[in-house]
């Protein structure tokens, strides 16, 4: 099997990125952490940084909680980031962008964002479909359901 590097030459080792606010990280996130990680040697799981949603400390946060998440796992990394995701890419080595998709309604939105990204940097971008067990479960949702007080940690990992 060739192995890509960041540039997609075939000499290095597969890098990708799976970025997102991750506000809250949830199982379905961590289900495409972990099957992509049979395809790509490294992933880097990029938190993003929204100056209108968030501030540092929250994204700090996340970081952390994540980087628990995947303790004693040396192809993934968790960083925080807060520039353009396919510029952070590069600046990470990652040579591919990884999503999830959850639907049909998601569809459009990924293979737009994946032919801009293409054609800015080269960069490409795999999607993996959301098990069919998770396909409901938002980071919005989850963030709902706790506002209500229930209790959300079948959605966490």
């Amino acid at each position: 099997m060739t192995h890509k590097s960041a540039d997609n030459t075939g000499n290095g080792p597969r890098v990708a990125l799976f970025a997102g606010s991750f506000n809250p990280f949830t199982v379905g996130h961590d289900s495409i952490v972990r099957r992509g990680l049979g395809l790509f040697d490294k992933i880097i799981i990029g938190v993003g940084h929204n100056h209108a949603k968030s501030d540092d400390e929250d994204v700090a946060a996340r970081v952390n909680a994540i980087r628990k998440i995947y303790e004693g796992i040396d192809a993934v990394e968790v960083r925080p980031y807060s520039c353009l995701t396919v510029d952070f890419a590069r600046e990470c080595g990652a040579g591919y962008l990884l999503r999830g998709m959850r639907s049909v309604k998601d569809f459009e939105y990924e293979r737009d964002m994946a032919d801009i990204n293409r054609r800015l940097t080269g960069i490409e971008t795999v999607i993996l479909f959301t098990l069919p067990e998770h396909a409901a479960i938002s980071s919005s949702i989850v963030r709902e359901l706790e506002s209500y007080g229930h209790d959300v940690n079948s959605f966490l990992p």
